[in-house]
């Protein structure tokens, strides 16, 4: 017996169960797959405000955002980096005093406290304009941040659960109905649950979850668009982020990924069928190519492609013509019947899906009089009890105590795991402490970590969720975890 049932693991889901957790009630959390499985690993890995909504004028989204960039970084500075954005002025697209104007909008619409104001930059003197074709002469630089997407998911997971949250992956809710007062659930593994409340935010899937799983009608739709991503060799040294105009309207984002890669995004497509088979094609790849090599003097072309991927957007249907312009709100609907309610979530984005757990549970407050108030906004992220301005400092101590691990190793550790990397390191004096390395720097203590603290399973879990090491494992590194990871099945 649950106070609340939750369907789907991406960052809505957990973030939902975190709160709720925290407010006293009762939680259950039930994936089908892996944690951010789907559309929560597949974004452009931005806490942003949108700058571009504001000629939508998406007011209210943009400012909610931009609220939600510092809360954010200071819940999670290990995550979540402040990242400086430079627009080059493309003269044949949007005029200069247009794009200002945003950017001063954008600066002060937020309450901006941690990152810094923009500025204007001339491309011909500064170091990033050292990459780009010479007609890009003057562009602008503001402030938006970084975000590890799935480690978000994951680490709001992991709290949840340590405030005592059921969560269940691989494990999908497969019939919930109403009677006597409650909802009852079966699921995939056998399992049946009892909760008073239940929240749809299965993403991409939220409207079958409705039909197909509760038998209900909704009144709102989804629209299913594909955002597909290259990732590239490193194609410039420092570590700002270039954001493009396109002649068809759209932005496309390129960032520093992972030390020596650049990530190309986004496409705009609307999708029909399956989201996970949602899968990056040629078209997409020559577009992302074309649209950098419209910038960068060097051209990017299909065959620098390391590894690309592709995400279903469950945007709420508004009634959009184009796909860039569907709305990036979400939007909450309510079905109760004889006091038993649901709350179907549709869109949103990842910057605010804290304040959407918090919209989420204002509705479901009538229904749970012992619930507690809102709490997640002065809140931190296992892993991030420390200053938003500390990194290097605790980069640093970590170092420190542990000389063995060389200044990448160590960073990356930091990065993913904040302050726990002490717990997961423990009394470690060398390398081989750490047991068997698989490759990388990715040893057997933090696998071990990542199966027993952070639900993952299978070698695509370790390597693009719970890190991004994929990028530097070869064929044989992939098996041999393979082989690990099935000789070491949990019981």
């Amino acid at each position: 017996m649950y106070d609340l049932a939750i369907i789907g693991g991406g960052i809505n889901g957990v973030g939902i169960a975190r709160d709720a957790a925290g407010r006293g009630l009762s939680v259950l959390l039930m994936e089908k797959g892996d944690l951010a499985g789907a559309t929560s690993s597949a974004s452009t890995k931005l806490v942003h405000g949108g700058l571009r909504y504001l000629e939508h004028y998406k007011f209210r989204l943009v400012r909610e955002a931009l609220i939600e960039r510092e809360v954010l970084l200071r819940m999670a500075p290990h995550v979540i980096r402040p990242l400086r954005f430079v627009l080059p002025h493309h003269a044949g697209l949007r005029p200069y005093w247009m794009i200002r104007l945003g950017v001063f909008l954008y600066d002060h619409l937020g309450g901006r406290e941690i990152l810094p104001r923009s500025r204007a930059i001339d491309l011909r003197s500064d170091i990033a304009g050292t990459v780009l074709k010479s007609e890009y002469v003057r562009g602008l630089e503001y402030s938006d941040g970084w975000v590890d997407d799935a480690r978000m998911v994951v680490l709001n997971a992991r709290d949840a659960a340590d405030r005592g949250a059921d969560i269940r992956v691989r494990t999908a809710c497969t019939r919930a109905w109403r009677v006597d007062g409650l909802w009852h659930m079966e699921m995939s593994d056998g399992a049946v649950a009892q909760a008073r409340m239940l929240v749809n935010a299965a993403g991409p899937w939220v409207a079958d979850v409705l039909g197909n799983v509760m038998r209900l009608k909704s009144r709102a739709g989804v629209r299913l668009v594909k955002g597909s991503h290259i990732v590239v060799p490193r194609l410039f040294e420092h570590d700002r982020c270039y954001i493009f105009q396109n002649a068809d309207g759209r932005i496309g984002f390129a960032i520093p990924y992972e030390g020596d890669f650049t990530l190309i995004g986004t496409t705009d497509q609307d999708y029909q069928g399956d989201p996970a088979a949602a899968e990056i094609n040629a078209g997409e790849v020559a577009y992302l190519c074309r649209m950098a090599s419209g910038y960068f003097t060097s051209p990017v072309r299909p065959e620098d492609v390391v590894w690309s991927y592709s995400g279903v957007r469950p945007l709420y249907d508004d009634g959009a013509s184009k796909a860039q312009e569907a709305t990036r709100d979400y939007v909450l609907e309510m079905d109760v019947e004889s006091g038993v309610p649901v709350v179907s979530v549709f869109g949103g984005k990842i910057t605010i899906y804290r304040r959407l757990a918090e919209a989420v549970l204002e509705k479901l407050r009538p229904y749970a009089p012992q619930m507690g108030d809102a709490w997640t906004a002065g809140s931190f992220l296992p892993g991030g009890d420390f200053a938003h301005d500390a990194v290097e400092a605790k980069l640093m101590e970590l170092q420190t105590r542990y000389p063995f691990l060389t200044s990448a190793h160590a960073r990356r550790l930091f990065r993913q795991y904040g302050t726990a990397a002490v717990a997961l390191l423990g009394n470690a004096h060398a390398m081989a402490d750490l047991g068997i390395c698989f490759g990388a720097d990715l040893t057997e203590r933090e696998v071990r970590w990542m199966r027993e603290r952070e639900w993952a399973r299978t070698a695509q879990d370790v390597l693009w969720r719970r890190s991004k090491l994929g990028l530097r494992f070869s064929a044989e590194n992939v098996q041999r975890l393979e082989v690990w990871l099935t000789e070491n099945t949990p019981a």
